[in-house]
């Protein structure tokens, strides 16, 4: 094979592998993220860092706890070495820890992870040294075009000789760590009894020292050597379970939890039950005392009627999104300018002090700061998580999936629904859910199609970014109307499989 055809664009290896940007990077299938395709993404990735702002010298790298992660960590690792970048190997560790390290040394970082999806798949995240790629890095990227060494890989794509990963540098993890200690005070978690649900989450091992470190008395609960896709968004009836019985068994007033690369925080209550990302994310935004809050169009309205903050701006889902709308408030003036999404990742645009304790801005998803920020909420209160959630509106929001649905699929049945008529739009619309619900108030097409109706209740539908899903949002004025209005709406759904 000659040293030619070793020549890839980007915009056709992705259309070629089915290896495509989700959030913050490129996500698939593991066995088409082979190494080559692997090795490609972060040469590309390399390749449009030095022609937005200059050659990398350095460049940080972890993953998560899937196994696949350690191979594709070596096929990053190959094609950093290739650019003649040095490589700072922090092992496992959070995403947002992995973040916040190469913003502080200047340095970008690749995560591997997939993020909350079954370890059938996996991603690479790519970060620049200001933070999370955004869309017009995702474009940069796709625009490159790399030249692949022969030597390196086999007919099937893999490495030839794949390279050994280094002792990893613990620093990432302690500074992460000690960004939390630092900012909240000593002792604000003493007497609280705290379960720690570790299934596989990369993040387990930092949350429990953080937790201890603020006098927490952390029961750990769950550990698994096999991967658990934790989703914060479509929580697994099995987990539902599992709080509940948990949180009387141990005796805990809470019980936490991350997603797989610890940028998705899970928090439940003394009664075993799990607070809604979206609602975690309002009350953590109150705790650092935020005048301006961002979040996207799925989120609970309740951030707006609660008239907590001076200013919501809402967004298309996703963190790139989110960032860009921290941004744009920074520009207009706001002076603590914080976001969140439906999942509960939690991101700070700008640094906050409380008491005379400083905590750096974070603009990346970060799953330890809202359930620590909540818990400390409650102590100082002296109120329980139910009691301090309950200071919310009374608006409930559900959300769950359709499995294995085609994202064309998805894309043309919602398409069906909202035309660009209004009138039309309407009647198509409560053709298929008027029954249901009654009669239509507003569309919004921000982010897939939100629909606010008549009985102020609202049904959001938007494919998946990250796998082949169809994913349903609902909101009412009771948690049992929002999560029977999700299964009924995902009854109506299922039929479009057959359409």
């Amino acid at each position: 094979m000659t040293q030619a055809s070793f020549q890839v664009q980007i915009a056709e290896l992705m259309h070629e592998s089915g290896v495509g940007f989700g959030t913050s990077g490129a996500r698939g299938r593991i066995e088409a993220m082979t190494d080559r395709v692997c090795y490609a993404y972060t040469l590309a990735f390399l390749q449009h860092l030095e022609v937005a702002m200059g050659r990398p010298r350095r460049l940080a790298l972890g993953g998560d706890l899937r196994p696949s992660t350690p191979r594709i960590m070596a096929a990053v690792t190959a094609a950093v070495q290739d650019f003649g970048c040095e490589l700072v190997y922090c092992g496992s560790l959070p995403s947002p820890a992995l973040a916040l390290f190469g913003m502080g040394e200047g340095i970008p970082s690749v995560m591997v992870t997939g993020s909350h999806i079954p370890d059938d798949r996996n991603g690479i995240k790519f970060n620049t040294p200001k933070g999370e790629i955004l869309k017009d890095d995702e474009a940069g990227i796709r625009a490159q075009t790399v030249h692949l060494p022969p030597r390196r890989f086999d007919a099937n794509g893999r490495l030839t000789q794949a390279p050994g990963l280094p002792e990893p540098d613990p620093g990432a993890t302690d500074a992460f760590v000690r960004r939390y200690l630092d900012f909240f005070r000593p002792g604000c978690l003493a007497e609280l009894r705290v379960g720690l649900y570790e299934h596989s989450t990369v993040a387990r091992d930092a949350f429990a020292t953080v937790l201890e470190g603020l006098g927490a008395q952390v029961v750990r609960i769950g550990r698994s050597e096999r991967f658990v896709p934790v989703d914060t968004e479509a929580i697994r009836p099995e987990d539902v379970e599992l709080a509940r019985a948990w949180v009387p068994t141990h005796h805990l007033d809470a019980l936490v939890s991350a997603d797989g690369d610890g940028d998705r925080p899970l928090i439940a209550d003394e009664w075993g039950r799990w607070i809604r990302g979206d609602l975690l994310g309002i009350l953590c935004a109150q705790f650092l005392r935020a005048d301006r809050v961002v979040t996207p169009v799925s989120s609970n309205s309740a951030v707006e009627k609660c008239g907590w903050f001076e200013r919501v701006r809402r967004t298309r889902i996703g963190s790139p999104y989110v960032i860009a709308g921290m941004e744009a408030e920074l520009d207009s003036g706001g002076q603590r300018v914080v976001g969140y999404e439906a999942n509960g990742g939690f991101l700070t645009a700008t640094s906050v002090e409380i008491d005379g304790r400083r905590l750096a801005a974070l603009p990346t998803r970060d799953a330890i700061l809202p359930p620590i920020a909540l818990l400390c909420s409650a102590r100082t209160r002296g109120v329980s998580l139910s009691a301090l959630c309950a200071d919310l509106p009374a608006r409930y929001t559900a959300s769950d999936r359709l499995k294995a649905f085609p994202t064309r699929t998805s894309q043309q049945r919602i398409a069906a629904l909202c035309t660009g008529e209004s009138a039309r739009d309407r009647r198509a619309i409560e053709a298929q859910f008027g029954p249901l619900i009654g009669a239509v108030a507003a569309v919004d097409t921000t982010d897939g199609l939100r629909i606010s109706f008549a009985s102020d209740e609202i049904v959001h539908l938007r494919p998946s970014g990250n796998a082949p899903e169809l994913r349903c949002y609902t909101e009412a004025g009771s948690d049992e109307r929002a999560r029977e209005l999700n299964r009924l709406c995902l009854e109506i759904l299922e039929g479009w499989r057959e359409t």
